[in-house]
Order: structure tokens, then sequence, then C-alpha cells
């Protein structure tokens, strides 16, 4: 006589009870866990925390608005290969982001916006939701709208050489909490750098329309390049204090690497003048592009919606 498989009892009524585990979740995160549980956060001797705030709030905003374009691409790129590379390199960023912002909050807590009594919303996603677009530190190459593959390819490899050699130099920093963000983060950056050089010789190397979409997405992009390596007043006081990176001491291994990837890509350099700030004050002054604000707009909008937002 055949042996008669009796189901066993599942645990869950359905597939999807097991959502109902914890039956109170903030809408807009992954769980409430301190993402900087286990790690130092105590300020350095001789660091002012209000400038150790800014310069994270400068590294996690870059990270937060480039991840926010590049996801952009989701269910959109050439080929499903590349649809899952950029949504890898825009996971990246944005667990950068988080450690980062969540370090700006615990060093000058007077930066977190508050938010109605009861709101369960965690520090590092108040910065990153509800702040308005004049508080954002990001260089603005982070944050124009996307052109073409061969647009986000130029940036990707402009913005990780540039962040690359960022924070292989800030391992070395006194602070506990960003020596750790830039030792995963160089990691994740020499990813990001090779796929990116990689597409920029296979586009430059590939059909005459994909070298012409090619440099022009590099000229487009070169008014907004400078300002990734042009030195803030914070960055260099906190470089001083020995917890950052003066942006400006990179800016030899930086133009080596790229030089690097334009000869071989058969690429010069384009001839155009740098973006102008707005009365000298640029994006890590918080003087945007409109794009910003469009971007936040839509960004910000659920959040902002439901600051209570438990289900």
């Amino acid at each position: 006589m055949p042996e008669v498989h009796t189901p066993q009892p599942d645990a869950h009524d359905s597939a999807y009870s097991g959502l109902l585990v914890n039956d109170a979740h903030w809408a807009f995160g992954t769980d409430f866990e301190d993402p900087l549980a286990g790690v130092d956060t105590t300020v350095p001797d001789g660091v002012d925390p209000a400038e150790l705030a800014v310069y994270c709030l400068m590294l996690g905003d870059d990270a937060l608005v480039l991840s926010q374009r590049i996801s952009e691409w989701c269910s959109r790129a050439p080929d499903l290969e590349e649809d899952i590379a950029l949504a890898n390199i825009a996971l990246d960023l944005l667990g950068q982001a988080r450690l980062l912002l969540a370090r700006a909050a615990a060093a000058d807590p007077s930066i977190v916006p508050v938010l109605p009594e009861g709101s369960p919303v965690p520090d590092e996603d108040r910065l990153a939701y509800f702040r308005e677009d004049m508080e954002f530190r990001n260089v603005r190459l982070a944050e124009v709208p996307n052109g073409d593959f061969a647009e986000t390819v130029a940036r990707i490899l402009l913005f990780s050489i540039a962040r690359s050699a960022i924070l292989s130099r800030l391992t070395g920093s006194r602070d506990a909490v960003l020596a750790a963000v830039a030792a995963k983060g160089a990691k994740e950056l020499a990813y990001h750098r090779d796929y990116a050089g990689r597409w920029f010789l296979t586009l430059a190397r590939g059909t005459a329309e994909s070298r012409r979409r090619l440099v022009t997405a590099l000229d487009a992009l070169w008014p907004l390049w400078p300002e990734v390596l042009v030195p803030h007043a914070v960055e260099r006081s906190v470089a001083a204090a020995g917890v950052g990176v003066d942006p400006a001491s990179v800016v030899g291994e930086v133009d080596a690497a790229l030089d690097e990837v334009l000869a071989v890509s058969g690429i010069d350099r384009p001839e155009r003048a740098p973006l102008a700030g707005v009365q000298g004050r640029t994006g890590r002054d918080g003087r945007h592009t409109e794009a910003l604000s469009r971007l936040l707009a839509e960004m910000q909008v659920v959040a902002r919606a439901h600051p209570r937002g438990n289900w």
C-alpha cells in the first residue's frame, strides 16, 4: 500500500502572516536597530561636534542623493544585468548614507528635525526625509537629472573615482565611525569604479553613436566635476583635526586615475568652465539646482504625509 504523505501544519496561517509578527513598525524603515550599535560614537578630542556632523552630512548627502538618482534606473536599464548592477550600486550608496547620517545625528543631535511627539522615525531617516533642500550638503554632480545610460556611466565614474580616493584615506580617521564606514565603503567604491570604467571603455570603443553619446554626457557633466574636489572650510577643518580628508589632497591621485581611463578610451578632457555657485556658495553650502528640490519632493512625500507612520 503506498505511503500517504500528511502535510505538516504550517507555523503561519499563510505565506504572509509572518509579516504580522512585529505589529508596530515605522512604515519607511527596515527596523529599529541602531545602525551604529557596537561602534564608539564618542567625538574625538579636539574635534568640534558641529563640524563633524556637517562633514558627515556632506559625505552622507552625496551618497543619498546619488543613490536616489541611480535607483531611478530600476526596470529601465538597457538589460537585466545592468538593472541589477545599478540597483546594487544604489544600495551600496544608500547603506553608506544611512551610517553617515546616523553619525551626524550622534555627533550633533541639534541638527535632527523635530517631528510630532510619538513619531518613531529614527534620526538618520529624519535627516533624509524631513530636511529642506537648502539643508542638504551634497555636491551638485549628485543631484542633476539622469540623462541616457552613457551619462549615468560617466557620472558614476567621476563620482566613484573621487569618493574612492577620499574613503581610502578616511580609513585612518580618528573617528571610529568614519573609519569603519570608510573601510567598507572603499571596497564598494572599487567595484563602482571598475563597473563604470569598463562601460566607459565599451561605449567609447563601441559604435559611433555610443561614442557620441558618451562624449556628450561627459561634456555636460564636466562643469559640475570640479566642485567635488574643491575643499570646503569644514572639510579643511576636520582634516586638520585628523578625522576627515581634505579633497584637495587627493586631486593628483584622482586626476591620474581619470586620465588613465580617458587615455585608454581615446577621449580628451572637455574644455568647460566650472559651474559657478550662488554668490560663491555651492552644494556644500546648501545652494543647489532646481533638480534637487524636485528629487526631494518625490523622495520625501510619503514620509512627510505620515510622520507617525506606524503599521
